[in-house]
């Protein structure tokens, strides 16, 4: 896979709402973002311009309207800005990371069952 672009926060909202429903055009990501963003339609138009130029969108021209579809999926994002996070913060040590959530963070039984099931699935695969 091809080196995936860092997106802002910001492109972050663009693109969940193209994740969510795609192909779509600018003023439909302008609707959805006006109800909580406190952006302009200038501001929205220049976040999916960056990220057509990042290479995370591709899109179609038809007549005046422009629809955006993403180039890659969520889950690829994803894996790449939880990779960076981990070496960034915590110098690639899973371990440090996972143990700071236990140690910090209330847990539901359903959590810490569904963080075994995981662990023990891991265990397996390796044998």
């Amino acid at each position: 896979m091809s080196e995936i672009a860092k997106i802002s926060e910001s492109e972050w909202e663009v693109m969940k709402i193209i994740w969510k429903s795609n192909p779509t055009t600018s003023e439909e990501v302008i609707d959805q973002l006006s109800d909580h963003k406190d952006w302009t339609a200038q501001t929205i138009k220049t976040f999916l311009n960056r990220l057509v130029n990042k290479g995370a969108l591709g899109f179609e021209k038809s007549g005046r309207i422009y629809k955006y579809y993403p180039i890659l999926q969520e889950k690829d994002f994803v894996k790449t800005e939880s990779k960076s996070f981990l070496k960034r913060i915590y110098n690639g040590a899973l371990g440090m990371l996972v143990s700071n959530l236990l140690e910090e963070e209330e847990l539901t039984d359903k959590e810490l069952e569904e963080l075994e099931r995981l662990i023990l699935s891991k265990k397996r695969e390796k044998k």
